[in-house]
């Protein structure tokens, strides 16, 4: 029932969320007792902070009631950001993740960790031991952001910036590594 339920919610939501211009980044619905348990994850590319979390809960909780057929029982409302540990998974989560340092598990070969720059709709570059590596999304199969406690080097963002606007050029005796796609 809660998945058929949250088939039917889910585009309700979606609409509600997208008009507050924030991303749908997970929807959920389980059942907590007599009532139904409506979990609502919410992205941007800037972030969502505490007063837009409340905002989108009320318009949510707005459209809620107003599908409350849909729903047809009471309703526990919980909305919120992504935490840290939220995989890497689509090209916008990857550009939420800019300069960040990621752990990248590849398909096939040894887990790295590397600086995020550019990410396209394919592929990404990193920062991997002083060099760019293009990194394609479909080589990947986990990547989560690492956290650091210390801001990261200027020498790094200066050249990651670079790349992304076009103006690099590679240091002498520096070279790029350049993934093939699979």
């Amino acid at each position: 029932m809660p998945n058929e339920l949250a088939s039917r919610l889910q585009p309700i939501v979606a609409e509600a969320v997208t008009a507050a211009g924030f991303d749908l980044d997970s929807f959920e619905v389980q059942q907590a007792g007599r009532k139904q348990l409506v979990k609502v994850v919410v992205d941007s590319d800037d972030g969502v902070g505490l007063d837009e979390v409340a905002e989108i809960s009320r318009k949510v909780s707005a459209t809620l009631d107003e599908n409350e057929h849909v729903l047809a029982s009471a309703y526990t409302l919980e909305v919120t950001s992504p935490g840290l540990d939220r995989p890497l998974s689509q090209p916008r989560h990857w550009r939420r993740a800019k300069f960040r340092l990621v752990r990248i598990t590849p398909a096939e070969g040894a887990e790295f960790v590397a600086r995020v720059g550019h990410a396209g709709e394919e592929r990404v570059t990193v920062l991997l031991e002083g060099r760019l590596k293009d990194v394609h999304y479909k080589s990947v199969a986990k990547a989560v952001v690492e956290i650091e406690f210390k801001q990261p080097p200027v020498d790094e963002l200066k050249l990651l910036e670079e790349d992304a606007s076009g103006k690099r050029s590679t240091p002498a005796g520096q070279t790029e590594a350049k993934e093939e796609p699979k």
